[in-house]
């Protein structure tokens, strides 16, 4: 599975959760790995810290960065050579099911997620519930809450993204 996970929120822990108990071995991508902005305000390594926070007890996974391209054909590529053969490829997203259907047998995530598991959670939400200085930290991990607090990425979150993620969210709406 390829997911910018930024930040890690409970939906994903679920989600990650069920990858590790499903597989012997778990790749999971970092997406947009190259990219700091308002959709992806955590560093590759940050996000790779709260992935292994949530993926705590686990030891059956590789964690992958994934650079944008900015090209559809060029990443398929990318991601075929670094990911190799997989038993299924996971994603919600339609573009991604578009471009590795030929490739992979593409499942969504709450095919695997027990329905008890299951956690209705977006990163928009998180970002957005940070940006306005709301409840963010019940829509996280415990471990990813006190990791984004004690760096006080929610600090710099909201100083340098907070106003842009406000504004990119009354547009959708």
């Amino acid at each position: 599975m390829i997911a910018r996970w930024k930040p890690v929120h409970l939906g994903h822990a679920a989600i990650l959760r069920a990858l590790c108990n499903n597989g012997d071995e778990t790749l999971i991508g970092i997406g947009s790995s190259n990219r700091y902005n308002a959709r992806n305000p955590f560093t590759l390594e940050e996000t790779r810290d709260m992935l292994e926070l949530a993926l705590a007890g686990f030891t059956n996974y590789r964690i992958i960065p994934v650079p944008d391209l900015d090209d559809g054909l060029r990443w398929r590529a990318m991601v075929k050579e670094l990911f190799g053969a997989l038993d299924a490829f996971v994603t919600e997203n339609p573009y991604v099911t578009h471009l590795l259907a030929d490739d992979y047998r593409v499942i969504r995530p709450v095919q695997l997620v027990p329905p008890r598991e299951r956690v209705p959670a977006e990163g928009s939400a998180v970002r957005r519930a940070m940006a306005q200085g709301a409840d963010w930290e019940s829509l996280v991990p415990t471990a990813v809450e006190e990791y984004i607090k004690s760096n006080r990425l929610d600090v710099r979150f909201r100083n340098e993204f907070g106003l842009e993620t406000l504004a990119m969210m009354a547009v959708v709406e």
